[in-house]
Protein backbone atom coordinates (compact mmCIF):
# COMPACT_ATOMS: atom_id res chain seq x y z
CA UNK A 1 0.00 0.00 0.00
CA UNK A 2 1.34 3.42 -1.03
CA UNK A 3 0.52 6.39 1.17
CA UNK A 4 1.26 10.10 1.12
CA UNK A 5 4.23 9.30 3.36
CA UNK A 6 5.83 7.33 0.51
CA UNK A 7 5.64 9.61 -2.53
CA UNK A 8 8.12 12.32 -3.47
CA UNK A 9 7.39 15.94 -2.65
CA UNK A 10 6.18 18.37 -3.76
CA UNK A 11 3.24 16.54 -5.36
CA UNK A 12 -0.36 17.28 -6.25
CA UNK A 13 -2.97 15.36 -4.23
CA UNK A 14 -6.59 14.94 -5.29
CA UNK A 15 -9.28 13.84 -2.85
CA UNK A 16 -11.75 12.03 -5.12
CA UNK A 17 -14.52 12.11 -2.51
CA UNK A 18 -14.45 15.91 -2.61
CA UNK A 19 -14.19 15.90 -6.39
CA UNK A 20 -17.37 13.80 -6.58
CA UNK A 21 -19.18 16.14 -4.19
CA UNK A 22 -18.18 19.17 -6.27
CA UNK A 23 -19.29 17.55 -9.52
CA UNK A 24 -22.61 16.48 -8.03
CA UNK A 25 -23.16 20.03 -6.80
CA UNK A 26 -22.57 21.62 -10.21
CA UNK A 27 -24.63 18.98 -12.03
CA UNK A 28 -27.53 19.87 -9.73
CA UNK A 29 -26.99 23.58 -10.46
CA UNK A 30 -27.15 23.00 -14.22
CA UNK A 31 -30.37 21.02 -13.83
CA UNK A 32 -31.84 23.72 -11.61
CA UNK A 33 -30.93 26.45 -14.12
CA UNK A 34 -32.22 24.43 -17.09
CA UNK A 35 -28.97 24.31 -19.07
CA UNK A 36 -26.50 21.66 -20.15
CA UNK A 37 -23.24 21.34 -18.24
CA UNK A 38 -20.16 21.53 -20.46
CA UNK A 39 -17.39 21.40 -17.83
CA UNK A 40 -14.25 23.39 -18.52
CA UNK A 41 -11.24 21.10 -18.22
CA UNK A 42 -8.61 23.87 -18.26
CA UNK A 43 -8.05 23.41 -14.52
CA UNK A 44 -7.89 19.64 -14.09
CA UNK A 45 -6.61 18.86 -17.63
CA UNK A 46 -7.20 15.18 -16.85
CA UNK A 47 -9.30 12.62 -18.72
CA UNK A 48 -9.95 10.81 -15.44
CA UNK A 49 -11.36 13.96 -13.86
CA UNK A 50 -13.35 14.67 -17.02
CA UNK A 51 -15.03 11.27 -16.77
CA UNK A 52 -16.21 12.17 -13.28
CA UNK A 53 -17.33 15.67 -14.32
CA UNK A 54 -19.30 14.47 -17.37
CA UNK A 55 -20.97 11.47 -15.70
CA UNK A 56 -24.71 11.78 -16.22
CA UNK A 57 -24.25 14.80 -18.53
CA UNK A 58 -24.42 15.04 -22.34
CA UNK A 59 -20.66 14.51 -22.64
CA UNK A 60 -19.41 17.81 -24.03
CA UNK A 61 -16.37 19.53 -22.52
CA UNK A 62 -14.54 22.84 -22.78
CA UNK A 63 -10.77 23.27 -23.20
CA UNK A 64 -8.31 26.15 -23.45
CA UNK A 65 -5.64 24.81 -25.82
CA UNK A 66 -5.40 22.66 -28.93
CA UNK A 67 -3.11 20.35 -26.98
CA UNK A 68 -5.98 19.78 -24.54
CA UNK A 69 -8.41 19.22 -27.41
CA UNK A 70 -6.11 16.62 -28.95
CA UNK A 71 -5.53 14.90 -25.61
CA UNK A 72 -9.20 14.68 -24.67
CA UNK A 73 -10.23 13.53 -28.15
CA UNK A 74 -7.62 10.75 -27.92
CA UNK A 75 -9.20 9.77 -24.58
CA UNK A 76 -12.69 9.42 -26.02
CA UNK A 77 -14.19 12.92 -25.70
CA UNK A 78 -15.73 13.95 -29.00
CA UNK A 79 -17.75 17.11 -28.32
CA UNK A 80 -15.17 19.81 -27.56
CA UNK A 81 -15.33 23.61 -27.37
CA UNK A 82 -11.99 25.45 -27.52
CA UNK A 83 -12.94 28.58 -25.58
CA UNK A 84 -9.96 30.82 -26.37
CA UNK A 85 -9.70 33.18 -29.33
CA UNK A 86 -8.50 31.14 -32.31
CA UNK A 87 -5.52 31.92 -34.54
CA UNK A 88 -6.08 30.97 -38.21
CA UNK A 89 -2.54 29.52 -38.44
CA UNK A 90 -3.66 26.79 -36.03
CA UNK A 91 -6.22 25.51 -38.51
CA UNK A 92 -4.23 22.44 -39.64
CA UNK A 93 -4.29 20.96 -36.13
CA UNK A 94 -7.95 21.82 -35.60
CA UNK A 95 -9.00 20.45 -38.99
CA UNK A 96 -7.09 17.24 -38.34
CA UNK A 97 -9.36 16.66 -35.34
CA UNK A 98 -12.46 17.45 -37.39
CA UNK A 99 -11.43 14.98 -40.10
CA UNK A 100 -11.04 12.31 -37.41
CA UNK A 101 -14.61 12.91 -36.29
CA UNK A 102 -14.31 15.47 -33.50
CA UNK A 103 -17.27 17.82 -33.05
CA UNK A 104 -14.94 20.76 -32.47
CA UNK A 105 -16.00 24.37 -31.94
CA UNK A 106 -13.57 27.25 -31.94
CA UNK A 107 -13.95 30.86 -30.83
CA UNK A 108 -13.44 34.21 -32.53
CA UNK A 109 -14.31 37.86 -32.00
CA UNK A 110 -12.71 39.13 -35.23
CA UNK A 111 -14.26 39.47 -38.69
CA UNK A 112 -10.80 39.28 -40.29
CA UNK A 113 -9.98 36.06 -38.42
CA UNK A 114 -13.42 34.62 -39.21
CA UNK A 115 -12.86 35.24 -42.91
CA UNK A 116 -9.48 33.49 -42.83
CA UNK A 117 -10.91 30.58 -40.83
CA UNK A 118 -13.75 30.10 -43.31
CA UNK A 119 -11.39 30.19 -46.30
CA UNK A 120 -8.85 27.87 -44.68
CA UNK A 121 -11.45 25.31 -43.67
CA UNK A 122 -13.08 25.04 -47.08
CA UNK A 123 -11.35 21.79 -48.00
CA UNK A 124 -12.54 20.01 -44.84
CA UNK A 125 -16.12 19.80 -46.20
CA UNK A 126 -18.34 17.80 -45.79
CA UNK A 127 -16.94 17.85 -42.25
CA UNK A 128 -17.68 21.14 -40.50
CA UNK A 129 -15.66 23.14 -37.99
CA UNK A 130 -18.00 24.89 -35.56
CA UNK A 131 -17.37 28.57 -34.88
CA UNK A 132 -18.68 30.45 -31.84
CA UNK A 133 -18.64 34.24 -31.61
CA UNK A 134 -17.23 35.53 -28.35
CA UNK A 135 -19.33 38.21 -26.67
CA UNK A 136 -18.02 40.64 -24.04
CA UNK A 137 -20.39 40.72 -21.06
CA UNK A 138 -18.32 43.18 -19.04
CA UNK A 139 -15.05 41.36 -18.34
CA UNK A 140 -13.28 43.50 -20.97
CA UNK A 141 -10.88 40.67 -21.78
CA UNK A 142 -12.14 39.66 -25.21
CA UNK A 143 -15.32 39.50 -27.21
CA UNK A 144 -17.56 41.78 -29.26
CA UNK A 145 -20.20 44.20 -28.06
CA UNK A 146 -23.46 42.21 -28.11
CA UNK A 147 -25.22 45.28 -29.53
CA UNK A 148 -22.50 46.22 -32.03
CA UNK A 149 -22.16 45.78 -35.79
CA UNK A 150 -19.21 43.37 -35.60
CA UNK A 151 -21.37 40.57 -34.20
CA UNK A 152 -23.38 40.30 -37.43
CA UNK A 153 -20.32 40.88 -39.62
CA UNK A 154 -18.50 37.94 -38.05
CA UNK A 155 -21.58 35.76 -38.31
CA UNK A 156 -21.96 36.51 -42.03
CA UNK A 157 -18.27 35.76 -42.61
CA UNK A 158 -18.92 32.24 -41.29
CA UNK A 159 -22.48 31.34 -42.23
CA UNK A 160 -22.94 29.45 -45.48
CA UNK A 161 -19.27 28.67 -46.03
CA UNK A 162 -18.33 25.11 -46.98
CA UNK A 163 -16.11 23.88 -44.16
CA UNK A 164 -17.46 25.84 -41.20
CA UNK A 165 -20.77 26.39 -39.48
CA UNK A 166 -21.96 29.20 -37.26
CA UNK A 167 -22.49 27.40 -33.94
CA UNK A 168 -23.67 30.27 -31.74
CA UNK A 169 -22.38 32.71 -29.13
CA UNK A 170 -20.29 32.37 -25.98
CA UNK A 171 -19.36 34.66 -23.11
CA UNK A 172 -17.42 34.50 -19.87
CA UNK A 173 -18.27 36.44 -16.72
CA UNK A 174 -14.65 36.60 -15.60
CA UNK A 175 -15.20 39.85 -13.74
CA UNK A 176 -17.11 37.81 -11.15
CA UNK A 177 -13.68 37.02 -9.71
CA UNK A 178 -13.36 40.67 -8.74
CA UNK A 179 -16.61 40.70 -6.75
CA UNK A 180 -16.78 41.03 -2.97
CA UNK A 181 -20.25 39.61 -2.29
CA UNK A 182 -22.72 37.04 -3.57
CA UNK A 183 -25.05 39.90 -4.56
CA UNK A 184 -22.35 41.36 -6.80
CA UNK A 185 -21.72 37.96 -8.39
CA UNK A 186 -25.44 37.53 -9.02
CA UNK A 187 -25.50 40.93 -10.75
CA UNK A 188 -22.60 39.86 -12.97
CA UNK A 189 -24.43 36.61 -13.76
CA UNK A 190 -27.54 38.53 -14.81
CA UNK A 191 -25.55 40.79 -17.11
CA UNK A 192 -23.62 37.78 -18.44
CA UNK A 193 -26.92 36.11 -19.35
CA UNK A 194 -28.53 39.26 -20.75
CA UNK A 195 -25.52 40.06 -22.94
CA UNK A 196 -25.21 36.68 -24.60
CA UNK A 197 -28.98 36.19 -24.97
CA UNK A 198 -29.26 39.60 -26.63
CA UNK A 199 -26.50 38.63 -29.06
CA UNK A 200 -28.33 35.37 -29.86
CA UNK A 201 -31.60 37.21 -30.45
CA UNK A 202 -29.91 39.63 -32.85
CA UNK A 203 -28.41 36.76 -34.87
CA UNK A 204 -31.75 34.99 -35.15
CA UNK A 205 -33.55 38.23 -36.07
CA UNK A 206 -31.06 38.62 -38.92
CA UNK A 207 -31.88 35.13 -40.20
CA UNK A 208 -28.67 33.60 -38.87
CA UNK A 209 -28.47 30.38 -36.84
CA UNK A 210 -27.61 30.42 -33.13
CA UNK A 211 -27.87 26.94 -31.64
CA UNK A 212 -25.51 27.48 -28.70
CA UNK A 213 -25.84 30.25 -26.12
CA UNK A 214 -23.00 29.57 -23.67
CA UNK A 215 -22.11 31.15 -20.32
CA UNK A 216 -19.39 30.34 -17.85
CA UNK A 217 -17.28 30.88 -14.71
CA UNK A 218 -17.52 28.96 -11.48
CA UNK A 219 -18.70 31.96 -9.39
CA UNK A 220 -21.54 32.92 -11.76
CA UNK A 221 -22.65 29.32 -12.34
CA UNK A 222 -22.71 28.78 -8.58
CA UNK A 223 -24.66 31.91 -7.71
CA UNK A 224 -26.73 32.66 -10.85
CA UNK A 225 -30.48 32.92 -10.28
CA UNK A 226 -31.73 32.61 -13.86
CA UNK A 227 -30.16 31.40 -17.13
CA UNK A 228 -33.30 31.71 -19.26
CA UNK A 229 -32.31 31.87 -22.93
CA UNK A 230 -28.97 30.12 -22.37
CA UNK A 231 -28.30 26.56 -23.51
CA UNK A 232 -25.16 25.61 -21.57
CA UNK A 233 -22.75 26.64 -18.83
CA UNK A 234 -18.99 26.05 -18.68
CA UNK A 235 -17.60 26.28 -15.11
CA UNK A 236 -14.26 24.60 -14.43
CA UNK A 237 -12.51 25.47 -11.18
CA UNK A 238 -15.40 24.02 -9.14
CA UNK A 239 -14.11 20.47 -9.67
CA UNK A 240 -10.94 21.00 -7.63
CA UNK A 241 -11.62 24.26 -5.81
CA UNK A 242 -9.14 26.66 -4.23
CA UNK A 243 -8.94 29.46 -1.68
CA UNK A 244 -10.09 32.03 -4.23
CA UNK A 245 -13.33 30.09 -4.72
CA UNK A 246 -13.71 29.74 -0.96
CA UNK A 247 -13.46 33.51 -0.65
CA UNK A 248 -16.07 33.94 -3.40
CA UNK A 249 -18.33 31.49 -1.54
CA UNK A 250 -18.42 29.16 -4.54
CA UNK A 251 -17.64 26.26 -2.24
CA UNK A 252 -16.58 25.72 1.38
CA UNK A 253 -12.98 24.95 2.32
CA UNK A 254 -14.13 21.44 3.25
CA UNK A 255 -14.73 20.73 -0.46
CA UNK A 256 -11.37 21.94 -1.83
CA UNK A 257 -10.26 18.71 -3.49
CA UNK A 258 -6.68 19.47 -4.55
CA UNK A 259 -3.75 20.20 -2.25
CA UNK A 260 0.02 20.29 -2.61
CA UNK A 261 1.87 17.72 -0.51
CA UNK A 262 5.19 19.01 0.76
CA UNK A 263 7.94 18.18 3.27
CA UNK A 264 9.39 20.30 6.02
CA UNK A 265 13.04 21.10 5.25
CA UNK A 266 13.68 23.65 7.98
CA UNK A 267 12.37 24.25 11.52
CA UNK A 268 12.89 27.64 13.26
CA UNK A 269 11.00 27.89 16.59
CA UNK A 270 12.68 31.18 17.46
CA UNK A 271 11.10 32.72 14.34
CA UNK A 272 7.84 30.72 14.57
CA UNK A 273 8.65 29.54 11.07
CA UNK A 274 8.94 26.44 8.92
CA UNK A 275 10.44 26.04 5.49
CA UNK A 276 8.96 23.45 3.11
CA UNK A 277 10.01 22.16 -0.30
CA UNK A 278 6.98 23.67 -2.07
CA UNK A 279 7.82 27.12 -3.37
CA UNK A 280 6.65 29.32 -6.19
CA UNK A 281 6.93 26.60 -8.82
CA UNK A 282 4.92 24.00 -6.89
CA UNK A 283 2.32 26.43 -5.47
CA UNK A 284 2.39 29.29 -7.99
CA UNK A 285 2.69 32.86 -6.75
CA UNK A 286 -0.87 33.87 -7.60
CA UNK A 287 -1.99 36.07 -4.72
CA UNK A 288 -5.60 36.45 -5.84
CA UNK A 289 -7.08 34.77 -2.78
CA UNK A 290 -5.44 37.35 -0.51
CA UNK A 291 -8.15 39.87 -1.39
CA UNK A 292 -10.65 37.69 0.50
CA UNK A 293 -8.89 38.01 3.84
CA UNK A 294 -5.64 38.39 5.73
CA UNK A 295 -3.21 35.62 6.60
CA UNK A 296 -3.61 33.62 3.39
CA UNK A 297 -0.32 34.36 1.66
CA UNK A 298 0.41 31.72 -0.99
CA UNK A 299 -1.73 29.02 0.62
CA UNK A 300 -3.06 27.69 3.92
CA UNK A 301 -1.28 24.84 5.68
CA UNK A 302 -2.81 21.52 6.79
CA UNK A 303 -1.38 18.36 8.25
CA UNK A 304 -0.93 15.23 6.12
CA UNK A 305 -4.53 14.18 6.83
CA UNK A 306 -5.86 17.48 5.51
CA UNK A 307 -6.71 18.94 8.92
CA UNK A 308 -5.52 22.20 10.52
CA UNK A 309 -2.31 21.96 12.51
CA UNK A 310 -2.87 21.63 16.25
CA UNK A 311 -0.66 22.57 19.16
CA UNK A 312 -0.75 21.58 22.81
CA UNK A 313 -1.74 24.42 25.12
CA UNK A 314 -0.99 23.92 28.83
CA UNK A 315 -3.71 25.22 31.11
CA UNK A 316 -3.44 24.88 34.88
CA UNK A 317 -6.40 23.29 36.60
CA UNK A 318 -7.65 21.18 33.73
CA UNK A 319 -8.03 17.45 34.24
CA UNK A 320 -5.28 16.60 31.74
CA UNK A 321 -3.14 19.67 32.29
CA UNK A 322 -3.26 20.56 28.58
CA UNK A 323 -5.63 21.11 25.68
CA UNK A 324 -5.14 21.14 21.93
CA UNK A 325 -5.83 24.18 19.81
CA UNK A 326 -5.97 24.42 15.98
CA UNK A 327 -3.48 26.76 14.39
CA UNK A 328 -4.15 28.57 11.11
CA UNK A 329 -0.81 28.60 9.33
CA UNK A 330 -0.01 30.03 5.93
CA UNK A 331 2.79 30.27 3.38
CA UNK A 332 3.93 33.86 3.82
CA UNK A 333 6.78 33.78 1.29
CA UNK A 334 7.61 31.66 -1.74
CA UNK A 335 10.79 31.54 -3.75
CA UNK A 336 11.48 28.99 -6.48
CA UNK A 337 11.74 25.84 -4.33
CA UNK A 338 11.17 27.22 -0.82
CA UNK A 339 7.91 28.00 0.93
CA UNK A 340 8.07 29.79 4.28
CA UNK A 341 5.28 29.09 6.79
CA UNK A 342 4.20 30.98 9.88
CA UNK A 343 1.10 31.53 12.04
CA UNK A 344 -0.33 34.16 14.33
CA UNK A 345 -0.07 31.68 17.24
CA UNK A 346 2.96 29.49 17.96
CA UNK A 347 3.24 26.56 15.58
CA UNK A 348 3.07 23.05 17.13
CA UNK A 349 6.81 22.47 16.94
CA UNK A 350 6.52 19.41 19.19
CA UNK A 351 4.99 17.67 16.12
CA UNK A 352 7.06 19.33 13.43
CA UNK A 353 10.52 18.26 12.36
CA UNK A 354 12.53 17.98 9.17
CA UNK A 355 10.74 15.44 6.98
CA UNK A 356 7.22 16.04 8.36
CA UNK A 357 4.63 15.96 5.57
CA UNK A 358 2.16 18.84 5.23
CA UNK A 359 -0.47 19.82 2.66
CA UNK A 360 -1.10 23.28 1.23
CA UNK A 361 -4.51 24.59 0.15
CA UNK A 362 -3.63 26.66 -2.95
CA UNK A 363 -4.82 30.15 -3.85
CA UNK A 364 -5.53 29.43 -7.54
CA UNK A 365 -5.52 25.77 -8.47
CA UNK A 366 -5.33 26.39 -12.25
CA UNK A 367 -1.91 27.96 -11.81
CA UNK A 368 -0.79 25.54 -9.11
CA UNK A 369 -1.70 22.38 -11.03
CA UNK A 370 0.08 23.57 -14.18
CA UNK A 371 3.47 22.68 -12.68
CA UNK A 372 2.52 19.09 -11.87
CA UNK A 373 2.39 16.06 -14.22
CA UNK A 374 -0.62 14.51 -12.51
CA UNK A 375 -2.56 13.75 -9.35
CA UNK A 376 -2.00 11.30 -6.53
CA UNK A 377 -5.57 10.29 -5.76
CA UNK A 378 -6.84 9.64 -2.22
CA UNK A 379 -10.29 8.91 -0.81
CA UNK A 380 -10.38 11.13 2.25
CA UNK A 381 -7.32 9.54 3.86
CA UNK A 382 -3.62 9.19 3.14
CA UNK A 383 -3.70 5.97 1.08
CA UNK A 384 -2.94 6.59 -2.60
CA UNK A 385 -5.60 4.71 -4.59
CA UNK A 386 -4.65 5.88 -8.11
CA UNK A 387 -2.47 8.17 -10.18
CA UNK A 388 -4.24 10.34 -12.76
CA UNK A 389 -2.26 12.05 -15.50
CA UNK A 390 -2.71 15.54 -16.96
CA UNK A 391 -1.97 17.32 -20.22
CA UNK A 392 0.28 20.35 -19.74
CA UNK A 393 1.69 22.81 -22.23
CA UNK A 394 0.51 23.97 -25.66
CA UNK A 395 1.88 21.55 -28.24
CA UNK A 396 4.60 19.14 -29.26
CA UNK A 397 8.18 20.15 -28.54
Amino acid sequence: MTTLHDISTPSLVLDVTRLLANCEFMAARAKQLGVRLRPHMKTAKSADVARVATAGQFGGITVSTLAEAEYFFAHGFNDITLAVGFLPDRLPRALALVRQGAALRILTDSEAAATLIAAGAADVAPHRLGVLIEVDCGDRRGGVNPAGDELLAIARAIHGKAGVRLAGVLTHGGHSYRCSSIEEIQAVARHERDSVVHAAERLRAAGLPCETVSVGSTPTCTHAQDYAGCTEMRPGVYMLGDLDQVGLESLPASRVAATVLCSVIGVYPDQNKLIVDAGGLALSKDAGAQRHGDQIGYGLVLDIDGKPLRRIVHVEGTRTGSVTKPVDAWVFAASQEHGQITAADPLPFEKLKVGTRLRILPNHICMTAAAHPGFYVVEGGSEVVAQWGRINGWGNW
